[in-house]
């Protein structure tokens, strides 16, 4: 933590819908936002390599609770199993989904699409 962090590649960002996301969500959101289902927070965290400072080690995606979240949230469980740390906050109603394994932050969003794209289809609402 005290080493030299150098900057290799800056983080990647798109802008949807007048919102800044981080690149590697953004199919992923997409997906989920055609399905109705609304996100809030999202990080595609960092490679310890390319972007140190700033910047969340993990990878998370943070949806508010509704019918179709809570399904989407389940059926993300029962694909991801130990590869989805998955916590509820009952204050603020939403779901908090994180990759819990530093620097699987990439395959944790591809895998997130992933989930979406295949929730999208079996579950078309």
């Amino acid at each position: 933590m005290v080493r030299q962090k150098p900057r290799r590649r800056p983080k990647q960002t798109v802008i949807l819908r007048n919102i800044v996301l981080d690149a590697e969500w953004l199919k992923a959101i997409t997906i989920l936002w055609r399905s109705g289902i609304d996100t809030e927070h999202s990080c595609a965290g960092v490679s310890l390599s390319d972007e140190p400072v700033d910047h969340s080690l993990y990878a998370y995606l943070t949806i508010p609770e509704s019918e179709r979240a809570t399904r989407f949230v389940r059926f993300t469980m029962e694909r991801l199993q130990h590869r989805v740390l998955i916590t509820y906050e009952p204050h603020e109603k939403r779901y908090d989904l994180s990759s819990f394994f530093i620097q699987h932050n990439r395959s944790f969003c591809y895998l997130m699409e992933r989930c979406a794209l295949n929730f999208a289809t079996l579950d078309p609402g």
